[in-house]
């Protein structure tokens, strides 16, 4: 085989629950749901599962009751994240081992930048490092670029290895929904399905008017690009930089008074200055989300007038954006968001 570059792409499979059973080895083999304190009567929601217990239906951001009632006999852990980031950090450092550009995604992925002949070799080369590293699986998609190779790993889980290039895109992604592609969600193709576009090969050859017309003059055309499986093929080492800082807060008893929810906001935003302040960048745009119960979430945002990390501003922004919503029912969640002026992004209410 040729020389050429590639796009890996490593995931780690069940990556907190798989810490969490190597910490305790008698949970192999169980149903483990790890999130919030561990305890499912709390308020709080899933922050993995193990594959055991993924055959319950249950998944990443349920309610742990939800979860605990699919299966009663679950094992819930609470989440311990200096345990994952050290755990993650070996494995990124073991990746650098190799000679590849290594572009760090989160705690339990990244891609890799390659430049061989043999890319199931190196895979498989990785897959082994990481184990014997850290006792963990992980997952490798190979690609000619990051959203091939980004898919691909989902066709290798768990414990795999897949190839996904512009010669067998057709044939594993024609028939596929629309939601098979990395960027578009169920709401999203309930809407292109209805538009007369139910598969990826479908949406491939609409008409980018069309779709602009649906979805937005950017948005529209981009959902075409995706469908023929164009991405960008650069791996970058750069540092991962934040586009913004969030805090939150569920509540275990619905807020129903509007100056509880205000005064909430508020230490919110207070904290969320000083995650500002310390990231040494100025804020450009505030955002809050409020989570109606049962489960209903809505965000709204503002752009400020210019950028600041004045702890008042902030806070004056959130709780503008507050007075946006409509706050006649019980809220069981609210969070504060302020966004980088490098990076804000526009934000929508659902």
């Amino acid at each position: 085989m040729a020389v050429r570059e590639w796009v890996l792409h490593v995931d780690l499979d069940q990556f907190i629950a798989a810490v969490e059973v190597a910490r305790h080895p008698e949970l192999r083999g169980k149903p483990v749901v790890v999130g919030g304190t561990g305890d499912p009567a709390e308020r709080a929601v899933v922050a993995t599962a193990s594959y055991e217990a993924r055959e319950f239906g249950i998944h990443s951001g349920m309610p742990l009751r939800t979860a605990a009632k699919r299966c009663p006999d679950a094992i819930f852990l609470a989440t311990d994240a200096p345990a994952y980031q050290e755990v993650s950090d070996r494995v990124m450092a073991t990746l650098r081992e190799f000679p590849v550009i290594v572009e760090v995604l989160g705690w339990d992925e990244a891609f890799l930048g390659a430049t061989t002949g043999d890319p199931e070799a190196l895979a498989a080369d990785v897959r082994r490092a990481v184990a014997e590293e850290t006792g963990l699986s992980c997952s490798v998609g190979i690609g000619d670029n990051k959203l091939r190779a980004k898919l691909a790993t989902g066709f290798a889980k768990p414990a795999g290895i897949f190839r996904l290039v512009k010669e067998n895109w057709w044939n594993v992604m024609a028939e596929k929904p629309t939601d098979a592609l990395w960027g578009i969600g169920s709401k999203t193709t309930k809407k292109l399905a209805e538009a007369g576009y139910p598969t990826v090969l479908d949406l491939a050859g609409a008409d980018p008017a069309d779709l602009a017309g649906r979805f937005g003059p950017k948005l529209g055309p981009w959902y075409r690009i995706l469908a023929g499986g164009i991405g960008d093929a650069e791996v970058t080492a750069t540092p991962y930089v934040a586009r913004s800082r969030s805090r939150e807060t569920t509540f275990q008893q619905n807020l129903t008074d509007l100056e509880a929810m205000t005064a909430e906001v508020v230490t919110l935003a207070k904290r969320v200055s000083q995650d500002v302040a310390e990231e040494g960048r100025p804020a450009a745009r505030v955002a809050v989300k409020v989570r109606f119960a049962p489960f209903l979430t809505h965000t709204h945002s503002v752009t400020l007038p210019a950028p600041t990390a004045e702890p008042a501003e902030i806070e004056k922004a959130a709780l503008a954006v507050l007075a946006m919503f409509d706050l006649g029912r019980p809220v069981r969640l609210l969070g504060v968001r302020a966004e980088f002026s490098s990076t804000a992004a526009e934000s929508a209410s659902p």
